[in-house]
């Protein structure tokens, strides 16, 4: 494990050192971080969204510290997809001062074995490990250790060679957002390189990320967690699982819409509110779901997905991206007159066609660690900066500290 030429403090890994997560649960070998709260989690028996809320997107460890060396054990969870290549370690992002200087990954854990045609799981355990950060800058700094977007993440014990502590309040925005697998860093190459905390650095906002892959819903529990969070700002990316997943359709779709919305503002009533529909992806635009693995490509050693839904459907309501696009345009617009501080992005704007030919979608749904730069920087320059939404809460703005 850790080496023995610096006199280690060892810290204990609380909620106060800890951005970006809304609760930590004590494990049997330190804490794991959930994007949702318990009583959120049990309302939904779903073990793809138990999982996908405990990959850390966004979540990070931060504090002020002299320290040249940090050491972090964690246990992992790593997924080894049958008959699909083998998925990349997560990635930890070290930053010192908002500057990155250092990558790693953590060894072992626990693997989960998933076997998509078949439809099963297996957990094999494993060891903890250790991420390791040396020749840091000398001096007081503010560290920041990003945990890997895509990896469920138990945080075990935090080292360093000279003593931490909290951030004081660093007066910025908090910036809640809530999306989807795109939202939550899918195909992105690091924590710090998805397009939500691009768009956060850019912007100079503190980032709380309930980007769930698979799972932007519509789901109460996460209307009403979005509710109780605190923020300054607040956007929803919504539209793509609904197509994804084939959940609703559209008589279905509008009031849980507003249902959703109603439930944000009774906790954020004068808030910048923002909706972001789809970004272009071919695959759904004029075609409904249900989206499935494409079994011949996975065959091949590739991963790929493709439009299972019959087009000639959305004359009976079956949701297109296209459809769920005019209808949040014209559901913002409609509830616009009474709240001015609801607002509405187009996610074409981010991500459109002329896009998606130079930049081409690799699995047909997920942006590549290009695609998701563009879209990060665009949605800063969009929402964050000129007459955006988002405009008067920008960098060097007032505004707290998230710390859960």
């Amino acid at each position: 494990m850790h080496t023995t030429e610096h006199d280690w403090t060892t810290t204990p890994i609380t909620a106060e050192l800890l951005f970006g997560a809304l609760e930590l649960e004590r494990t049997a070998h330190g804490v794991l971080p959930h994007r949702l709260p318990a009583w959120a989690r049990i309302q939904c028996g779903d073990a793809e969204l138990a999982m996908t809320q405990a990959q850390p997107s966004g979540v990070r460890l931060a504090f002020r510290t002299r320290a040249t060396c940090v050491e972090l054990d964690a246990l992992p969870t790593k997924r080894v997809y049958v008959g699909a290549p083998p998925r990349p370690d997560g990635v930890y992002d070290l930053l010192v001062d908002g500057r990155l200087v250092g990558q790693g990954s953590v060894n072992g854990g626990t693997t989960l074995i998933i076997d998509m045609t078949a439809g099963t799981a297996e957990e094999r355990p494993g060891p903890v490990g250790t991420v390791r950060f040396a020749g840091l800058p000398d001096g007081a700094k503010t560290v920041e250790i990003w945990l890997p977007h895509n990896e469920v993440t138990e945080l075990v014990a935090l080292r360093t060679d000279a003593p931490v502590e909290a951030l004081p309040d660093r007066g910025r925005t908090v910036w809640l957002h809530h999306g989807s697998s795109i939202s939550h860093g899918s195909d992105a190459a690091s924590p710090t390189t998805t397009w939500p905390a691009l768009a956060s650095s850019v912007a100079g906002v503190e980032l709380v990320n309930l980007g769930f892959s698979g799972h932007a819903l519509l789901d109460p529990f996460t209307a009403r967690t979005l509710r109780d969070t605190p923020a300054d700002v607040i956007s929803v990316k919504l539209g793509i699982n609904v197509v994804n997943k084939d959940v609703m359709r559209l008589r279905a779709f509008t009031p849980a819409v507003h249902g959703f919305l109603d439930t944000v503002r009774d906790g954020h009533p004068t808030a910048p509110l923002l909706v972001v529909s789809p970004i272009l992806c071919p695959l759904h635009e004029d075609t409904p779901g249900p989206t499935e693995f494409d079994l011949g490509s996975l065959g091949a050693g590739v991963l790929r997905f493709r439009a299972a839904g019959d087009p000639a459907e959305t004359a009976n309501g079956k949701l297109t991206l296209n459809a769920i696009r005019a209808e949040l345009a014209r559901i913002v617009k409609q509830r616009a007159a009474d709240d001015p501080n609801l607002h509405y992005l187009d996610g074409r704007d981010l991500y459109g066609s002329a896009d998606c030919a130079e930049l081409p979608l690799p699995d047909g749904l997920h942006p590549d660690p290009a695609a998701h730069r563009r879209i990060g920087e665009r949605f800063a320059a969009t929402v964050f900066a000129g007459n955006g939404p988002f405009a008067d809460f920008g960098a060097r703005r007032p505004g707290p500290a998230h710390r859960r």
